[in-house]
């Protein structure tokens, strides 16, 4: 009886089942996000395939945020391997009010959570850089400009310290919304963002769990009053 593994991979075409095996060869290696995979002659010859169903097989891996490709460079681990921008096709939904008030919902179930896992697992580094973002968020919401990316990285940074492996996969679905809240509720939340950031950044900086959950609760609170 033929299981369902090799069923699917006889399924594939020469370059999906190429990718399969680099994307082996990244694990046994034990290749990092940013390590140069090897040029296309050497992994041709170690995986007995042709020069330009590597190439094929690089951009299905491209595609899936695996590797990036950098013309005149070479080939590197992408930074977050495997996780795409917008995971869940939100870009498709047309209607954004109804997509932010039920991404809102979701928040809700993971981030309390998560950042009282940041408040009992951060590290000394992880604290800085936590408190950092929130100054910097700060300083741009109280001069009027676009904190969007600022914004973003501090809730990816309070997720990537939560000491869970499972949560940076989930980070895509919480960076989405975050632009998406900014541009519906035209920034009218600068008092309350500063204020919840810097309660939230703080509660993990003193390791207090409880007081980081309800802090992030209360900051997603205003949001769902103001849409």
């Amino acid at each position: 009886m033929i299981n369902s593994d090799t069923k699917n991979r006889n399924e594939k075409s020469l370059p999906e089942k190429l990718s399969d095996d680099i994307i082996h060869y990244i694990l046994e290696e034990q290749l990092q996000p940013g390590d140069r995979l090897p040029n296309e002659s050497i992994l041709a010859e170690k995986l007995g395939a042709g020069r330009s169903t590597i190439r094929e097989a690089m951009k299905l891996l491209a595609s899936r945020n695996i590797v990036t490709i950098r013309q005149g460079s070479g080939t590197y681990i992408s930074s977050a391997p495997g996780i795409v921008e917008d995971p869940l096709g939100f870009t498709f939904i047309d209607d954004k009010k109804k997509l932010a008030a039920d991404l809102l919902e979701i928040r809700f179930l993971l981030e309390p959570p998560i950042a009282a896992m940041a408040a009992s697992c951060a590290g000394r580094e992880e604290i800085e850089k936590i408190l950092k973002l929130c100054d910097e968020t700060e300083q741009l919401l109280k001069e009027g400009k676009d904190h969007t990316e600022k914004d973003v990285a501090f809730h990816t940074a309070i997720g990537m310290s939560s000491g869970n492996i499972v949560v940076p996969r989930l980070i895509p679905v919480i960076n989405s919304s975050i632009p998406l809240f900014i541009d519906l509720t035209g920034s009218e939340l600068r008092r309350e963002t500063i204020e919840t950031h810097r309660e939230i950044a703080e509660a993990i900086a003193s390791h207090n769990p409880t007081r980081a959950h309800d802090a992030m609760y209360l900051h997603l609170v205003y949001n769902r009053r103001r849409l």
